[in-house]
């Protein structure tokens, strides 16, 4: 299928991932993040389990080649303030160029017609409407995302012009749903002057990719919410149950640990970190129940175990001399 939108920010040679998304322009981080795991729960192909296989197929494609990136670029610390910019010099743009500007939908001229103390509020409700039913029929999604991003181009004119000391722009032109000849270039979004989408990836490994880019920061907390994610899409990913486990193993969480290195296991025998760590838990684990009993018995109160050299459980695994 051609992913091509020529409506809205599409046809200025940029790529709208906001409208991709189906956020305000303005929305944080907390907010693209909630709606980016509601589409990838929709279009996700063992989320979809009684549609066709093409269906499935047109899914996966919306998610890896329009979502999966439009996410990236949004939520990315480095990526994220660079589009900002770039999306206010467009908004500048638009107010200089208002009397080209055509409309297509009927929200985005409401939109336009909108008393200036109503603007927020118009805009915002109709995108959480249009959230909705943004990805029900995959068909039809280019033709929201299209009408989306003419929502933000409205927004962006006005929002830019309220803020300008120039004369107020002139309404935008109107132009019906009705099929006409369209003069616009249409802008492909594979060849729009934005940086191009990252390797297509499936969701699951985007979510791989960055815990694991997390968990080589030490920040495991926050690879543990993407691991967590990741399966609540795709239980029986093996991947996910192993590196979860490491994080657990790099928390001191043993026991939760070994249930996840003991799902990797079930799933694939042959996981190797699973093969690595799942033993040596399962002695530490079984060390700390036979101390446990030693020192449990009425004939041995005063008694305690040896924890000599062990440096605690996460030393007894990760420790030892240096060589």
């Amino acid at each position: 299928m051609s992913f091509k939108i020529d409506r809205g920010l599409f046809k200025y040679d940029f790529i709208d991932h906001h409208a991709i998304l189906c956020v305000p322009v303005d929305a944080d981080v907390k907010e693209i993040r909630k709606r980016y795991l509601q589409i990838a729960r929709r279009l996700h192909p063992d989320s979809n389990l009684t549609e066709s296989a093409a269906q499935k197929q047109l899914g996966n494609e919306l998610l890896s080649k329009l979502v999966n990136p439009a996410y990236e670029k949004l939520f990315g610390d480095r990526t994220r303030p660079e589009y900002i910019i770039i999306l206010s010099q467009i908004g500048k743009r638009l107010v200089q160029e208002s009397t080209s500007v055509t409309l297509n939908t009927d929200l985005a001229r409401q939109l336009a017609d909108a008393p200036a103390p109503n603007l927020d509020h118009f805009y915002k409700s109709a995108i959480a409407k249009l959230a909705q039913t943004q990805y029900d029929s995959l068909e039809q999604a280019l033709q929201v995302i299209g009408q989306v991003s003419e929502l933000n181009l409205v927004y962006l004119m006005r929002s830019a012009g309220k803020s300008s000391t120039a004369p107020p722009p002139a309404q935008p032109k109107v132009q019906s749903d009705t099929p006409q000849p369209n003069t616009a270039k249409n802008t492909p979004l594979a060849s729009a002057s934005a940086p191009a989408p990252p390797k297509e990836d499936s969701v699951i490994e985007q979510y791989v990719r960055r815990a694991q880019s997390l968990i080589d920061k030490n920040q495991f907390a926050q690879a543990k919410v993407e691991l967590q994610d990741a399966l609540k899409l795709e239980p029986k990913n093996s991947r996910c149950h192993s590196l979860i486990a490491m994080v657990y193993l790099k928390q001191n969480q043993l026991k939760m640990a070994k249930i996840h290195f003991d799902n990797a296991l079930k799933l694939d025998p042959n996981d190797e970190p699973a093969l690595q760590w799942k033993p040596k838990i399962d002695k530490v684990l079984g060390q700390q129940h036979s101390d446990h009993k030693v020192t449990s018995s009425p004939n041995n109160k005063d008694k305690q175990p040896d924890k000599s050299g062990s440096g605690g459980l996460f030393g007894g695994l990760f420790g030892g001399k240096k060589k």
